[in-house]
């Protein structure tokens, strides 16, 4: 049983009852699920996942107006919760594991992933949300919310960038992705400095996989989940397989162009199908600048082509 599933039944067994006897007068706004970090936020977990930082637990988001009457006592009471369900115990978490279970602020969970009390309001602060920030606060799931808060900031994030933004960080992508490795990977070889080549192909591969991710209206996951995560995806699930292929194979720097080229095209061709650019470039750049031409607010499209 994954981590998603093993903290819904602990919630429904012992979770439920815990709110509906001890706060009942709070059971209408305390909204209760799994998201956040964590590979069973993602359903990516498994047999490795748990040698750390797993255990039967749920969270449980309360309005902020209420931290002096019900955030202490919420978290005692669910501490008190059995130590140990179907097998799985609540092992004390490591340092980077701690606070992602149990009672917490609904503004603390938002602003420890988008820097805001409520999520992004500005451009600008959207453009510079880390995206694997904003993909572990839109996962998971969430099992009750009559009230209706969390969910609302929920969706505004899970609704994904305004389009400005994503125009501007598709265009840094194609710029980013032009640079490593349709003109900087080759050169790099020519000139014997293999460990550079190396790290010009890990950006092309970085910055496309975020593209393919931009293309499909997600945010990329954590690095080590975003390969997993593209095989899900509708649009480009293939050319995500393509760049890993890219990464993972070591092939001959001829083969290896091939790819660089042949990826750069199938994602040039998902961008003219998407109708966000009319250019018959092979080479990625000019694709950058076509999609800085798109965006409507002059603050973002005056940024440098390769911020966002």
């Amino acid at each position: 049983m994954q981590g998603l599933e093993l903290s819904k039944r602990f919630y429904e067994e012992y979770g439920r009852g815990m709110i509906a006897d001890r706060f009942s007068r709070y059971e209408q706004v305390i909204a209760v699920g799994m998201a956040g970090e964590g590979s069973d936020c993602f359903g990516y977990d498994d047999e490795l996942s748990r040698d750390h930082d797993f255990e039967a637990g749920f969270c449980l988001w309360i309005p902020d107006d209420l931290r002096r009457e019900l955030e202490f006592p919420l978290s005692r009471a669910y501490d008190k919760l059995p130590k140990e369900y179907l097998g799985v115990k609540r092992e004390k978490q490591s340092l980077w594991g701690r606070n992602r279970r149990g009672a917490m602020l609904t503004g603390d969970f938002y602003e420890q992933f988008t820097g805001q009390r409520e999520g992004p309001e500005t451009l600008m602060e959207w453009l510079h949300i880390p995206e694997y920030s904003l993909a572990c606060a839109v996962n998971g799931a969430v099992f009750r919310d009559d009230l209706g808060e969390f969910s609302k900031i929920r969706k505004k994030l899970s609704d994904g960038y305004p389009e400005d933004v994503r125009l501007k960080k598709m265009a840094a992508r194609a710029a980013l992705m032009a640079q490593s490795g349709q003109y900087n990977y080759e050169r790099c070889r020519k000139r014997g400095e293999y460990g550079a080549a190396a790290m010009a192909l890990s950006e092309f591969v970085q910055n496309g996989l975020s593209m393919i991710f931009l293309l499909n209206r997600c945010y990329m996951p954590y690095y080590k989940w975003a390969f997993r995560a593209s095989r899900e995806l509708p649009v480009l699930s293939g050319t995500a397989k393509k760049l890993e292929t890219l990464l993972t194979g070591g092939e001959s720097r001829e083969v290896s162009m091939g790819m660089i080229e042949a990826i750069s095209g199938e994602i040039i061709g998902e961008l003219k199908r998407q109708d966000l650019t009319g250019g018959s470039w092979d080479y990625l750049e000019p694709h950058g600048l076509e999609l800085m031409g798109r965006i409507k607010d002059g603050q973002i499209r005056n940024l440098h082509l390769m911020e966002g």
